[in-house]
């Protein structure tokens, strides 16, 4: 291996992360992308058994922020179905848009985030999934975790917003990563980080 070259995949605090989220650079750009992301695709967001129990406490204060469309598959199949690889993910409408899908104009909202926003903070925040995003958590088995950094062509805004800003992804995603590793696992990345621009600076950081 070269002496400044870094490798693809590393280890922090038992997690195994892409080297791309230290080293590529993204910020959302929503006046560009309107909140694509959460109508584009043909699954839901991933999300856990706790997870939608707390996304079901939380449905009455949600609900009327939903369209009639996601009220009906709601009460159809629930806020939730197993995709076809089996894992279970936000309930859709028309193949594409997530059910907590609402709209302030052109901007796609989350419903979830929305009335969390408004005040009702005891209320469940969106997935950790739609929060990590363009991070990706894989469960490799065994305890092992798995960070990939996805890159999706409707974020091509981001991508851009973040090399103007110098905002690496994992900078971006402070406050998800926290939430879902905590932030001495937060910290211990940073300085990983750190080492990877010294050792490609040859040390001058």
């Amino acid at each position: 291996m070269e002496r400044n070259a870094i490798p693809p995949i590393l280890e922090v605090g038992g997690v195994l992360i892409s080297s791309e989220i230290l080293t590529e650079q993204f910020c959302c750009d929503y006046e560009k992308c309107h909140g694509i992301c959460c109508v584009e695709g043909d699954a839901g967001a991933p999300v856990t058994l706790d997870e939608i129990g707390c996304i079901e406490e939380s449905l009455d204060r949600v609900w009327p922020l939903l369209s009639a469309s996601a009220q009906s598959v709601i009460d159809r199949q629930g806020v939730a179905y197993s995709d076809r690889d089996g894992d279970l993910v936000t309930s859709i409408v028309g193949g594409r848009d997530c059910v907590f899908t609402c709209y302030d104009g052109d901007n796609c909202l989350c419903a979830l985030e929305r009335v969390l926003n408004e005040g009702n903070s005891s209320l469940f925040t969106k997935p950790i999934s739609c929060a990590l995003y363009p991070i990706r958590e894989k469960d490799l088995g065994q305890g092992l975790i798995g960070l990939n950094y996805h890159q999706w062509s409707v974020c091509a805004d981001g991508r851009a917003k973040g090399r103007q800003l110098g905002m690496p992804v994992y900078r971006f995603l402070r406050g998800p990563l926290i939430r879902r590793f905590g932030e001495e696992w937060y910290d211990e990345l940073c300085e990983v980080a750190d080492q990877l621009l010294r050792q490609q600076t040859g040390g001058h950081h």
